[in-house]
């Protein structure tokens, strides 16, 4: 169990072969006990098609089953960390409950607290440092991605013989093709590009007159399929069909990142059923659209078993971030909402389920990190890390499955460099190591150290939906003294942050500073483009959809060869005046 490339490739290597080993003796014996055999006696496959191994065309042997998993990872949307009938909610989510209590609860892992930087720290096993996605959210009129010199999970899962098959929200940059889902990794995508919209018309407006319709299939824009079908349920019907049509006997790798629960707040009539007695008509919305969500789920599992994936897979679920309280979702106890540092914004609702874990039915409070499973399931999926890929996630295989320690001891939440910076941070409030005027928040085991202005920092009890329209009568409030730019708390003792403890342990703070220094010097530059006019959906059919063209740059006005080489000629001149400067200027300084 080894970090995948900033922590030492032997205990990877290691942690991998233990996994192997695991997997393949429990395969076996899936095997010989579930659906594959069925199919063989009956001659089908699934969905009623010819059995794999005597489909015409297929190489010798290909019907041998795969001892690489199947990898389900099922990624909610602004789910509030109380949103979870296990956590004590309200809102009823039968499926999520049992499919937990079956596997293995993590009730010690995090995310970021927004959508496309959990999401590429996801797909990349990096910390937004390293990717330049460090500030706030790519924005539909943005010409920005997720960097194209970063490999992703699916394309490090294709190498090892996956299936990879994307079904929902990309929200990673689309200005350009290579930055759509299908050009990283995934054989077929299905969903939206952008972060939100409309849940049946799939369209979004980024601002007024600024609007297109979002919703794809592969490269193009998915018309045939814009039938009014709320989104939870066509991405579910989406999943089936992929199952239904794919080998049960040749690994899968599917990536179902919901719509769900983000705004806006739809949902299909009937799932209002059980909430009327909600008078807050945003918590009654989100009520709804969770229970369709759980439900949706319920019908991808009943497909894995259905199809045949099922003994042989691992499901993960995760939610992006904390949920939005004024679009319905709670965090309660913890304090702060999406799109803050403090514990609300960021401790997820997670777990793990399959017939392949050891330690089933339990509850796992190690540290574990979204970039974890970047490394994790390729090692799972029998892959290799390169060892010059510098990740910030660790192999957590036998800290979820076993029980074991998590190499985890730190995490770096983020240091966001343009964020609104603190009015009162500066030099001196950091010690001189650190300035607390940037937004910034890292743990290094029970410690977490914030600075800057970490965000909305109430707590919202169920008792503040308890009435029409928000309340914050309800919310739970600390008014921090004049200036306060440093807060430290003992997460494992307070992991509610409602005792800040900096001013009692200055060397400890000191100690995370100089960690967080110590990251900051690995950062690569922010990328955050201003936005391009060029994105507007009206020049581009009504879809939203890549813009920039290569051939732009290209289709300049032809000059004659002779200018051309004229004009290179000026420009080496003007190169080698400029050298020789810099080098005169090199050797005065040196000079002193």
């Amino acid at each position: 169990m080894a970090r995948g490339g900033r922590g030492g490739a032997g205990r990877l290597c290691r942690g991998k072969m233990l996994a192997v080993g695991v997997l393949a003796g429990l395969s076996v014996l899936s095997l010989l006990t579930y659906g594959y055999l069925a199919w063989d006696s009956l001659g089908l496959g699934p969905g009623g098609t010819e059995a794999a191994g005597s489909r015409p065309g297929e190489e010798p042997g290909a019907g041998a089953p795969s001892s690489q998993p199947h990898i389900v990872f099922i990624l909610a949307d602004d789910q509030g960390f109380r949103d979870v009938g296990y956590h004590g909610s309200e809102i009823r989510t039968p499926t999520l409950d049992k499919l937990a209590a079956e596997g293995v609860k993590l009730e010690n892992y995090y995310v970021q607290p927004m959508c496309t930087p959990s999401r590429s720290q996801f797909i990349t096993g990096k910390y937004q440092i390293h990717t330049g996605l460090q500030h706030s959210i790519i924005r539909p009129t943005q010409p920005n991605c997720l960097p194209l010199d970063n490999v992703t999970l699916p394309q490090k899962l294709k190498e090892v013989g996956y299936s990879t098959h994307m079904v929902g929200k990309w929200h990673l940059g689309f200005y350009r093709r290579e930055c759509m889902p299908t050009q990283r990794g995934f054989d077929t995508f299905f969903g939206s590009l952008l972060g939100s919209g409309d849940y049946y018309t799939h369209f979004k407006c980024d601002s007024p007159g600024i609007c297109g319709y979002d919703l794809y299939e592969n490269d193009n824009a998915a018309w045939d399929h814009d039938n009014g079908i709320y989104s939870t349920q066509m991405y579910t019907q989406k999943v089936q069909q992929i199952l239904a049509s794919h080998n049960p006997r040749k690994p899968v790798f599917l990536y179902i990142a919901y719509q769900a629960v983000h705004s806006p707040l739809q949902a299909p009539g009937k799932y209002f059923e059980h909430y009327r007695s909600i008078n807050n008509i945003n918590r009654r919305r989100y009520a709804a659209m969770l229970a369709c969500l759980d439900e949706a789920i319920n019908n991808v599992t009943l497909a894995l078993k259905k199809y045949g994936y099922y003994d042989n897979s691992i499901i993960i679920y995760s939610s992006d971030n904390g949920g939005q309280p004024m679009a319905g979702g709670s965090n309660w106890p913890l304090r702060g909402s999406k799109g803050t540092y403090w514990e609300g914004g960021i401790r997820a609702v997670g777990f793990v389920h399959s017939p392949l874990l050891k330690n089933k039915g339990s509850v796992c409070k190690e540290l574990v990190h979204i970039t974890d499973w970047f490394p994790t399931l390729i090692t799972l999926a029998e892959g290799q890390i390169d060892e010059d890929i510098q990740l910030d996630g660790y192999d957590i295989w036998e800290t979820i499955s076993e029980g074991r320690r998590s190499p985890r001891v730190d995490i770096l939440h983020n240091i966001d460099p343009i964020y609104t910076k603190a009015k009162n941070g500066s030099w001196a409030a950091g010690y001189g190591i650190w300035n607390t005027a940037i937004q910034s928040a890292i743990r290094v085991n029970h410690w977490k150290l914030l600075t800057g202005n970490p965000g909305y920092s109430d707590w919202v009890p169920p008792q503040a939906f308890s009435n029409v329209g928000p309340n914050r009568w309800h919310n739970e409030r600390v008014s921090w003294s004049a200036g306060k730019t440093v807060w430290l708390f003992n997460i494992t003792a307070d992991p509610y942050e409602r005792v800040d403890l900096s001013a009692r342990y200055p060397d400890v703070v000191k100690q995370l500073l100089r960690r967080l220094s110590q990251f900051n010097k690995t950062a690569v530059p922010v990328r955050y483009p201003p936005k391009d006019p060029r994105s507007n959906p009206k020049l581009n059919g009504g879809v939203w959809g890549p813009w920039f063209k290569e051939d732009e740059k290209k289709k300049k006005p032809d000059k004659s060869k002779g200018a051309n080489k004229q004009k290179k000629n000026k420009n080496k001149k003007k190169a080698n005046r400029k050298k020789g400067q810099s080098l005169h200027c090199r050797s005065r300084l040196a000079g002193g």
